[in-house]
């Protein structure tokens, strides 16, 4: 009962994270087709990164740690332990990467307007991180579904 309590948390967790994540990239296409929405939609992705999707991954961790030990998987088992270095590598381009470029996005956007070479150069930045965090994202959604070999 226990490994089923935490896979249905797992999940759940991944269904917030994951979900807001792909919405980002609508919101900013259709904000930046008006100008004047932007700061309320880029305060908006930025309040849910940070109160939604990032402490959802933090309990995909915690959970998915806790359904290996109890489920008897070993974390050296390949689709694991790739899955794991994949999430400490999307952590930290979102922790170094996308976070503070989404912030800085803010202020320029703030002090120098949409039209601004900073702001276009940050939203380009933003754009080219957010596909990335995506690919990387799917990658380890389809290691934790399909479980494959990999090697053996």
């Amino acid at each position: 009962m226990l490994f089923l309590i935490l896979k249905w948390l797992h999940v759940l967790s991944a269904i917030v994270a994951v979900g807001a994540n792909i919405t980002y990239g609508f919101w900013m296409a259709r904000a930046s087709r008006d100008p004047k929405a932007l700061p309320f939609t880029l305060r908006g992705i930025k309040l849910i990164d940070d109160r939604m999707a990032n402490p959802a991954y933090v309990v995909l961790l915690i959970t998915g740690l806790a359904m290996a030990h109890a489920g008897g998987f070993s974390i050296k088992a390949p689709w694991l332990f790739t899955a794991l270095i994949l999430y400490v590598l999307v952590a930290a381009i979102g922790l170094f990467g996308y976070t503070p470029n989404l912030r800085r996005q803010i202020q320029s956007l703030d002090s120098e307007g949409f039209q601004s070479p900073q702001y276009q150069a940050l939203a380009r930045r933003g754009t080219m991180l957010g596909a990335v965090l995506g690919i990387l994202t799917m990658v380890i959604v389809f290691l934790m579904v399909v479980k494959p070999g990999l090697w053996a």
